[in-house]
């Protein structure tokens, strides 16, 4: 196993590609601390790693809140002892990419929307990468995985997304500068289009649209996500920090 008794902590490990990764570290011996906003779904996740024979535990957790972030990290350390691996996942958007007005989509943007998704992808990620790195450090061990996105190149109606994931990119290069004589690697994973709740509400005919545009002609599966996670997040990719590689069926050679 890949992950034999490594503690991992998934954000937004509830859905989407949070849940296929969280499955999948589990199933490869980690122990895994499944963090979602939504208990329910956290705990619906763990409960299945759990009957697929691995360890994991689920925990409610607001990433874009310090004292929440810390009992996050806490909570980790005093049920495993330790804390190997962070997957930096949880994120929202909040568009107003399906509404065309004349002076722009910029202009249908409120500072709630844009404060919102700030606040989770972005400080969420520095937060929750910023607590991990305290006993990451003492270990002289550690992997962060951080989610940017394929919108981190641009796209209309989502400046706030957009921003906040172009932000991060900045922030693992800045944290893997920082970490590296600690033996704390940091890279960032930015997909396209995948099949997850978030993208759920998508129009058809938009979706079928944004396919035509990926040169492999299909979104991707969380679990393909998850599969790039379990990679950097091993001792396969010990070599590798400070890098954002997009997992986008090829939509980014493009644009």
């Amino acid at each position: 196993m890949r992950l034999q008794d490594k503690v991992a902590i998934v954000t937004g490990g509830g859905s989407g590609i949070g849940q296929a990764t969280s499955l999948r570290f589990a199933a490869e011996g980690a122990r895994v601390v499944v963090a979602d906003i939504n208990f329910a779904a956290a705990s619906a996740v763990a409960d299945a790693a759990r009957a697929a024979g691995g360890q994991a535990i689920p925990m409610e957790v607001n990433v874009a809140d310090r004292a929440s972030v810390e009992g996050l990290v806490e909570r980790a350390l005093a049920e495993y002892g330790r804390l190997d691996i962070l997957i930096n996942n949880a994120g929202i958007n909040r568009d107003a990419l399906f509404v065309r007005v004349k002076d722009g989509e910029i202009k249908r943007m409120s500072d709630e929307q844009w404060d919102a998704v700030i606040a989770v992808n972005l400080k969420g990620t520095f937060l929750c990468s910023q607590a991990a790195a305290v006993p990451m450090i003492r270990q002289n061990y550690g992997r962060i995985v951080n989610t940017s996105s394929i919108a981190a190149l641009g796209n209309i109606g989502q400046a706030n997304y957009s921003a906040s994931k172009a932000g991060v990119i900045g922030l693992t290069r800045t944290l893997a500068l920082e970490l590296a004589r600690y033996n704390i690697t940091v890279n960032c994973v930015a997909p396209g289009a995948t099949r997850t709740p978030m993208t759920a509400g998508i129009p058809d005919n938009l979706r079928e649209a944004l396919i035509q545009k990926i040169p492999l002609r299909r979104m991707a599966e969380p679990e393909e996500i998850a599969g790039l996670h379990l990679f950097l997040a091993s001792d396969e990719a010990a070599y590798i920090t400070g890098q954002v590689i997009f997992c986008d069926g090829g939509l980014s050679v493009g644009v």
